[in-house]
């Protein structure tokens, strides 16, 4: 297979959000079915694009990549193909499996002051960055690239945002209603991280509020990282992001 084929595949598989498992030749001694550098990528499911060579040795590597895809840890594994596989070239194999990890979805519901701090600390991180605001102006002073945008009223916007079990949400618009309208709506769909702003105050009375008119249960709203982000006693926006973004990195990274 050629080289910008499985390439072009990964690029894929990073914006389709699926978690596969990269199996890459990287030494072949004596009579092999393929050289170092031989790429495939494995499922799951045990479906495959591309190969490393065929035949008992690919099956096994199949297998290995299943496993590695389940543990999210990379592993070299050596391959003898006539003593494990009674495969007659005889030789050595040497292959790494790494598991392809997609970019994390990070859902910054409002684009003011902390929410632009936070998104200029995290270009560059492992997230796929999108800012969401009513505000057809908010991002006029940005001044920077690297993440998505989407504008319009919130209540048209949350319904159409693509959620999954591994996106990450940070609620911190321009006032504390529209604050708990999407803390309200975001608690019912997928997601791995939900955190908003706000005093102890301020969390204690939606937190009532919540269970008193049952929008929430008092172990849904405990899941909910609310005040948001490590206590550093942050004072400005850039430090009040990135004690949010101290969080982010720590959940992402568990």
């Amino acid at each position: 297979m050629k080289d910008y084929l499985i390439y072009d595949k990964i690029s894929e598989l990073l914006k389709t959000g699926e978690i596969t498992a990269i199996c890459t030749v990287v030494s072949a001694r004596g009579s092999t079915p393929l050289k170092a550098g031989a790429k495939m990528i494995v499922w799951e499911n045990g479906q495959i694009y591309g190969t490393i060579g065929g035949g008992p040795v690919e099956l096994a590597v199949i297998q290995d990549a299943v496993k590695v895809i389940v543990n999210r840890k990379p592993m070299l594994f050596k391959h003898e193909l006539m003593e494990q596989h009674q495969m007659c070239c005889g030789g050595t194999m040497e292959i790494y499996i790494e598991p392809l990890m997609p970019q994390k979805k990070l859902f910054m519901f409002g684009g003011g002051h902390v929410g632009k701090a936070l998104v200029r600390h995290a270009i560059g991180l492992d997230f796929d960055i999108t800012v969401i605001d009513s505000r057809e102006d908010v991002f006029n002073d940005w001044g920077m690239e690297g993440f998505n945008k989407v504008i319009g009223d919130f209540p048209r916007v949350l319904p159409a945002l693509p959620y999954d079990d591994g996106t990450f949400i940070v609620i911190a618009t321009y006032d504390h209603p529209t604050d708990r309208e999407v803390l309200a709506f975001c608690l019912r769909k997928p997601h791995y991280y939900l955190g908003m702003i706000g005093s102890r105050n301020k969390v204690r009375r939606i937190s009532e509020e919540f269970l008193t008119e049952g929008i929430a249960t008092k172990e849904e709203l405990d899941a909910v990282d609310m005040p948001i982000g490590i206590d550093i006693n942050a004072v400005t926006a850039d430090e009040i992001a990135i004690s949010i973004l101290a969080r982010l990195i720590s959940e992402k990274n568990k």
